[in-house]
């Protein structure tokens, strides 16, 4: 059975959703980052980078959410154009990448530095807070005119879009955040409808995970800071 390795969080979620929505059967299997459960002997062998997601399945081992999503979609045949090198297909990969590259990237810093930076962090707060709502404007707009990332199809960018909006209040600090991004609102409820969101959500609520950010914790989820002591 295919193994997956996860948490709570925006990447391990996106994929959680796929693999419902494929209705495949697999073992999920917490990891535990505020423990440091990523950085064990027997986590690294699967992905070196000691982070989650993570699918085993037999002797294939993928990780990294979006390259998960594509691996599974292309095996399954499923939620993404078929046709290499089509007009779908070139947009499946614009925006999959752009999710990937862009999104996640500066909503995780725009998290950290709002939420869990010492200061001083005026700069730093500023550049990725002004860059995750640049990368969230563009899709606000794109869905102006598109019920889904890809048109009326859905599609593993929607779940990788999915995995990430759910947090945009708190990766932008806004208690009105729906009121200025109306359109990711209403694909975030068009997808929390299904009924495998509901189920992928739900795998939250099987585990237990460390919610204190304690010294332990922190010293799991930012190692960087160690060099600050020296």
């Amino acid at each position: 059975m295919l193994k997956f390795f996860y948490n709570a969080a925006p990447n391990p979620m996106k994929v959680a959703l796929l693999l419902e929505e494929l209705g495949l059967p697999y073992e999920a299997i917490p990891i535990d980052t505020r423990k440091g459960e990523q950085f064990s002997p027997e986590y690294i062998k699967f992905n070196p980078n000691a982070k989650v997601p993570c699918i085993v399945d037999g002797d294939v081992t993928v990780f990294d959410s979006n390259a998960i999503l594509l691996f599974l979609a292309e095996r399954e045949g499923k939620f993404l154009p078929q046709k290499y090198g089509s007009p779908e297909r070139s947009q499946l990969l614009s925006w999959l990448m752009f999710i990937a590259t862009g999104i996640g990237p500066y909503s995780g810093q725009s998290v950290h530095f709002r939420h869990a930076a010492p200061e001083p962090k005026e700069y730093a707060l500023n550049r990725y807070d002004f860059e995750a709502h640049r990368h969230w404007q563009l899709l606000e707009d794109h869905l102006k005119t598109s019920t889904f990332m890809l048109g009326e199809e859905y599609s593993i960018v929607d779940m990788a879009f999915w995995g990430w909006v759910r947090m945009v209040p708190y990766v932008l600090g806004l208690e009105n955040a729906w009121e200025k991004y109306p359109q990711l609102k209403r694909l975030l409820d068009l997808i929390n409808a299904r009924p495998a969101a509901q189920r992928a959500e739900s795998l939250k609520t099987k585990h237990s995970f460390k919610t204190e950010l304690d010294a332990e914790a922190r010293s799991f989820l930012f190692p960087q800071n160690e060099r600050l002591n020296k």
